[in-house]
């Protein structure tokens, strides 16, 4: 079982790598954008285009950012194990859907099953978090009772 943890948590690096390439290719091209600018006689518009290329490179290393601090976020949490209670790198099968607790990546797709990769500081991971087999808690008037936790 606890294969199911490390084959999600693998998910989740893959995620985050994909972003991080994505913002890399992207600051890439934006700056290459911004050394083809030419000057030109319209100088105003040469200096708006580097511009446009400045603020599109600095989204992009926001981008960036934030994918390396969801990669540390992840180094930090171990998949080995199973839990009494829900934790950092759980999952959490409920009668609304299985969760991992790690990161905010959407929905996993491992075995033909969908689970959900949330934050802990989500509001769906804050109200799993240290929660046991058998509780139950309501979030968006939907009621989620825990059926097992590895």
């Amino acid at each position: 079982m606890n294969d199911i943890k490390a084959k999600l948590h693998a998910l989740c690096v893959a995620y985050v790598q994909t972003r991080m390439k994505a913002a890399e290719q992207a600051i890439a091209e934006a700056q290459q954008s911004q050394n083809d600018d030419t000057k030109s006689s319209a100088g105003d518009k040469y200096e708006t285009g580097r511009e446009m290329a400045q603020q599109e490179t600095n989204r992009n290393l926001a981008q960036l950012n934030e994918a390396n601090k969801l990669m540390v976020a992840l180094n930090q949490i171990s998949y080995n194990g199973i839990s009494q209670k829900a934790e950092t790198g759980s999952v959490i099968f409920t009668n609304n859907g299985n969760f991992y607790l790690a990161i905010s990546a959407g929905t996993l797709l491992l075995d033909d099953k969908n689970y959900f990769a949330v934050s802990p500081a989500s509001p769906i991971g804050f109200k799993l978090k240290d929660k046991k087999a058998g509780d139950e808690f309501i979030l968006n008037e939907k009621t989620y009772q825990i059926q097992s936790i590895l």
